[in-house]
């Protein structure tokens, strides 16, 4: 069944709460997304009674899900896939900022602001969107290009499921659950796998950005609502531990630590363990192979977790 959803309640944190909606595996579900800062297509910003209320939860309201869809059938030890169908931009703007004690180029932080270096200044970019031409347009005031044009490529900034263990965790992190992972991967014509933790899996979504560039380095991209359609499945009895992901060129696992290090660490292993259980690759030579003709990419490196993918080429399958 196809559904058409409209959003009234908006959450800042992945876990169990009252379902949005109820769908079965084969589902697909479409609906609209707010931006980072809750405003809408129209620029309106989110209203009180929209922000769900989350236990004694004080929330950032950042990030704003929509969600949570429970599927039917999922129980702890299955897949979630969903496939991105649509992720499409739905206003002629976005916008984008530099922001004090916060980015890759800082160690500001409550109790530690005197360690480094003085604050980042508060920088605010707003983003003419030319969907017809798919691009984006920045004015550049103070540089000597004084116009700069750039590709869009919308994706899903956040996404996952509740956790596992009965966490809650902010719609600003990444996990092993998915969440703000940041990966311009999960993008149209890409299917997301995740780890079932809790019956009913409890999916969440938001958080859409039209352009970013590798590390998401000032924290910010290209700030946009959108309409997203996705379309559920659930392998059941197939149990994975980080979010996989597979488009028409790559298999892929995105993994989210700190440090850095042991984000990249994660995904591969991962990965690894993904051709030798489904492809039938022996273990070290799946390792020797991946080493030789893996991708890698750097999804955030600002978020309490960073998030590393790690992409194998289909070509190399059997």
């Amino acid at each position: 069944m196809e559904y058409k959803f409209t959003p009234k309640k908006y959450y800042f944190l992945y876990g169990k709460a009252e379902p949005a909606l109820k769908l079965k595996p084969g589902d697909v579900v479409e609906t609209s997304t707010v931006d980072a800062r809750g405003y809408d297509s129209a620029g309106k910003p989110l209203s009180e009674e929209s922000k769900a209320v989350e236990g004694d939860y004080i929330p950032l309201y950042s990030n704003p899900l929509v969600g949570p869809f429970y599927v039917e059938g999922a129980e702890p030890g299955d897949t979630l896939s969903v496939y991105i169908e649509k992720v499409k931009p739905n206003r002629d703007y976005a916008w984008s900022r530099i922001l004090p004690h916060f980015g890759s180029f800082t160690e500001e932080g409550p109790r530690r602001r005197f360690l480094l270096n003085e604050p980042i200044e508060e920088k605010v970019f707003d983003w003419k969107l030319d969907l017809d031409r798919n691009v984006a347009i920045l004015q550049l005031q103070n540089s000597k290009l004084k116009r700069v044009e750039i590709p869009l490529h919308p994706f899903i900034g956040s996404i996952g499921v509740a956790p596992r263990f009965g966490r809650r965790e902010t719609a600003l992190t990444p996990g092993e659950y998915g969440g703000n992972m940041d990966c311009i991967e999960t993008k149209e014509g890409t299917t997301l796998y995740l780890p079932v933790f809790v019956k009913g899996a409890y999916l969440y979504f938001g958080d859409v950005h039209a352009a970013q560039g590798d590390g998401e380095l000032t924290g910010v991209a290209l700030e946009v609502s959108a309409d997203v359609k996705l379309k559920i499945d659930l392998i059941k009895g197939k149990s994975i531990e980080w979010p996989r992901l597979e488009d028409e060129e790559f298999i892929m696992v995105a993994g989210s630590s700190r440090p850095l290090m042991e984000a990249l660490k994660i995904a591969h292993v991962e990965l690894v363990r993904w051709l030798v259980e489904d492809y039938g690759f022996d273990k070290w030579e799946a390792f020797e192979i991946l080493s030789q003709v893996g991708k890698c990419r750097i999804g955030n490196v600002v978020d309490p977790c960073y998030t590393v993918v790690a992409k194998f080429p289909k070509k190399y399958l059997p």
